[in-house]
């Protein structure tokens, strides 16, 4: 079925989404986010909220794109399992443990992305479908 070909780009734009999002969302509350984050007892805030955007919003965009989705895929997996450490920890709180597990599922399905590739529909495909043509003109 031809249709299957372009569920990893949906697979993709549903997790990418929410981070890209996120990380816009950052942008706009500076002062929020930095104190959350002194607040959780990480050192450096400003520097802490610059990887958070960076890491949400670009690792988001990229893994809509489907651009180097292997590693994106990964560091969002790995950014996610921190999240859920350093913020979502207190598991008396059930609001904090659904969180907590919202981000250990988020990381298992980039790993899922990270194991199979970025599908079809990317850039890592069409960048990929060019060197095969090549070699196979040769």
């Amino acid at each position: 079925m031809d249709a299957i070909r372009y569920l990893p780009f949906l697979g993709r734009l549903l997790i990418g989404l929410p981070f890209a999002m996120s990380g816009l969302g950052k942008l706009a509350a500076y002062g929020q986010t930095t104190a959350m984050i002194a607040a959780v007892g990480l050192p450096v805030p400003p520097l802490a909220y610059a990887v958070a955007v960076i890491v949400e919003l670009g690792g988001g965009l990229l893994l809509i794109a489907g651009y180097q989705t292997r590693l994106v895929g990964t560091a969002l997996a790995l950014f996610s399992i921190a999240t859920a450490v350093s913020f979502h920890s207190n598991f008396a709180d059930q609001n904090q443990m659904i969180h907590f597990l919202k981000n250990v599922m988020m990381a298992g399905g980039l790993l899922q992305i990270s194991a199979f590739g970025a599908g079809a529909f990317s850039l890592d495909n069409r960048s990929s479908g060019r060197h095969a043509a090549v070699a196979s003109a040769r």
